[in-house]
């Protein structure tokens, strides 16, 4: 990426000190944003303020909580003196706490999975729309998905809380795009396959999914994804370059939804492999 692309906007990352968030706190920055970033680690967060610099702030939260994404939004606005755009990361899998095929999943496993992937969601969504109506003028909201939305992999992924949430913020993200248009508030999502942050760990330690993705993402050899393969399209979901895009879903997943995969049935496939990311 070169250029300014989104001088003098004003960032906030919900789960922004590791992964597809810290790459993307990179990205804004890099193009001119100021950035504020949540993260519950405080070290990391000191980590990334003390890389990206002056125009990088820090909280220190939890996006489960209601008022974390509202706080932090009237932080940045105290530090840069306004608000421009939200980008939600911050969820995970609940594969240890009971997510999984759908007659396993535990109570526990659907609440926690839940809570971590679509409350967070809801409050940062909720708290990013009021305070642009607020300001009076409009901005970008997007939004982490999976394609597991919407493209299963039930051999290695099956964990179907999990999938349930991230179609359900395709859901809240197209509603709320209809509904606030009017305000210029903008609501789309991206959708990444397989990508290499500390969330695929399981994964990238197995050799048996690494070679189903293999063919499953064919795209420029044929590789698991790195969080940089998404910055470009955050960047410009988030900056006014998408101005006229609202209420879509990107997926970035190295061709894996339109593809379909191949097994090596020599490999044994052992049950604790059938889970998600």
């Amino acid at each position: 990426m070169n250029g300014q692309r989104l001088k003098d906007k004003v960032i906030v990352i919900i789960g922004g000190t590791s992964g597809l968030g810290l790459s993307a706190a990179r990205a804004v920055v890099a193009q001119g944003a100021s950035v504020l970033v949540v993260g519950r680690d405080q070290d990391k967060c000191l980590a990334v303020q003390r890389e990206l610099g002056s125009r990088c702030r820090f909280n220190v939260g939890d996006a489960t909580r209601p008022g974390t994404a509202d706080f932090a939004i009237r932080c940045a606005i105290d530090a840069f003196g306004d608000f421009h755009g939200l980008y939600h990361v911050a969820g995970g899998s609940g594969r240890s706490r009971g997510d999984g095929p759908l007659h396993e999943i535990s109570d526990e496993g659907w609440r926690f999975t839940v809570e971590l992937n679509l409350d967070s969601l809801f409050f940062s969504n909720r708290a990013a729309a009021q305070h642009f109506l607020r300001l009076g003028h409009g901005g970008s909201i997007l939004n982490m998905s999976s394609v597991l939305a919407d493209s299963p992999s039930p051999r290695y992924f099956a964990t179907h809380t999990y999938a349930a949430t991230k179609a359900a913020a395709v859901g809240l993200t197209k509603s709320a795009a209809a509904y606030y248009a009017k305000q210029d508030i903008r609501f789309n999502a991206v959708a990444p396959a397989l990508v290499d942050t500390p969330l695929a760990a399981r994964a990238m330690s197995n050799k048996n999914i690494l070679g189903y993705v293999a063919t499953k993402q064919p795209l420029d050899g044929g590789r698991v994804g790195v969080p940089q393969d998404l910055d470009d399209a955050v960047v410009f979901l988030l900056s006014d370059e998408s101005r006229f895009v609202t209420g879509q879903v990107l997926a970035i997943d190295g061709g894996w939804s339109v593809t379909e995969g191949q097994y090596n049935e020599s490999i044994e496939d052992p049950k604790e492999d059938n889970s998600t990311q």
